[in-house]
């Protein structure tokens, strides 16, 4: 597995959600109790941005319905989302935040929900 710099420690504070990229896999990366923490950005239920969520006691939230994903495992904790998303390893050393990707984590967390999947749609006017 290989390690990449992905942002210098003060750019994830305590409490906050933030994007980042290496190469083309998307993550969410947090900070709880002072610990990093780093996910795939994409919620398992209708794929809405967790790096739009909150920091919480129990896991990273999701802001669309949500759903609570635990940190270490990313199962989640409570609906709607039923599936686990992809939890990558992180280390800080002297200032910097590492995140460890390989071709398994890249592939599982660049995965969307899958085209025939259960979309909510709005109903039109006519319908109502």
């Amino acid at each position: 597995m290989e390690f990449h710099k992905i942002a210098r420690s003060g750019q994830i504070p305590e409490g906050v959600v933030r994007r980042f990229f290496v190469d083309e896999v998307e993550v969410a990366v947090s900070r709880s109790e002072g610990e990093v923490h780093a996910t795939s950005n994409y919620c398992s239920h209708l794929d809405c941005l967790l790096s739009s969520g909150k920091v919480t006691d129990e896991g990273l939230l999701c802001s669309c319905h949500g759903s609570v994903f635990d940190y270490e495992s990313g199962e989640p904790l409570c609906p709607p989302a039923t599936r686990p998303i992809t939890v990558f390893p992180v280390r800080e050393e002297a200032g910097h935040v590492y995140l460890g990707v390989d071709a398994e984590l890249a592939e599982a967390a660049m995965k969307r929900r899958g085209p025939g999947a259960r979309r909510l749609t709005p109903k039109s006017p006519a319908s109502f």
